[in-house]
């Protein structure tokens, strides 16, 4: 078994803190170069060109972060990360999916749009060329002061991001805001709920370990 990933990549970060959380070891590869390209070893081994990537021992291949969650949580149902109950289920389902389609496709949108090194890569996935649009990137950052205000409101009665427990919903939260950070865009002032959350998460141990620890271009983060 083997995780396909980038190191920088709050996707694939996404996957480590939820291995570190349920004490899982996978065997990691990195396939980024540091022109911020897949290996092309990688891009004609995995067909959807994304990480990250679970290859099983069997060959089978399980992209998408949410899909490797579901797979893992099947096997190592404890601790529970994406909830017990029904109605845990559901909230902690629809929290986590805010946070990422709220919260790190608006980042991403602006990223994308933005950054000279993915001129023609305005989306993932594509060995097409996909050209940025600028006017995406002013839409992505009303995403985001949208995506803390409601998380603000929900954290002012909520010690985690789905209710009373940690959960898949608090990891793909926290990577949104370290990737916001990446992007010098700060936690708002006015999120005095979501800096209260932020700072009692970051002392977790698996928030710590699955931090990224090299740049794109191999130089490491200190």
């Amino acid at each position: 078994m083997k995780l396909y990933e980038w190191d920088f990549a709050p996707n694939c970060r996404r996957v480590r803190m939820y291995l570190f959380e349920k004490g899982i070891e996978v065997e990691r590869e990195e396939c980024i170069t540091p022109d911020i390209l897949l290996k092309e070893g990688f891009r004609n081994q995995y067909v959807h060109q994304m990480v990250p990537m679970l290859e099983l021992d069997d060959g089978t291949q399980i992209g998408e972060g949410l899909a490797i969650w579901h797979y893992f949580e099947t096997l190592h149902p404890e601790p529970p990360l994406m909830g017990s109950t029904a109605l845990e289920k559901a909230m902690i389902s629809a929290w986590e999916r805010r946070a990422y389609d709220g919260g790190m496709v608006a980042h991403a949108e602006i990223l994308r749009n933005s950054h000279p090194a993915l001129v023609d890569r305005g989306l993932p996935g594509y060995s097409e060329p996909i050209p940025q649009i600028p006017d995406l990137i002013d839409r992505g950052k009303i995403r985001v002061a949208s995506f803390y205000k409601k998380l603000n409101d929900q954290l002012a009665d909520n010690k985690f991001v789905a209710g009373d427990h940690f959960s898949v919903a608090d990891i793909t939260t926290i990577c949104v805001v370290d990737m916001g950070h990446a992007m010098e865009m700060q936690i708002p002032e006015s999120a005095d709920h979501v800096k209260r959350w932020y700072d009692e998460l970051h002392e977790r141990e698996s928030v710590q370990k699955s931090k990224a620890t090299h740049m794109p271009d191999g130089s490491a983060i200190t």
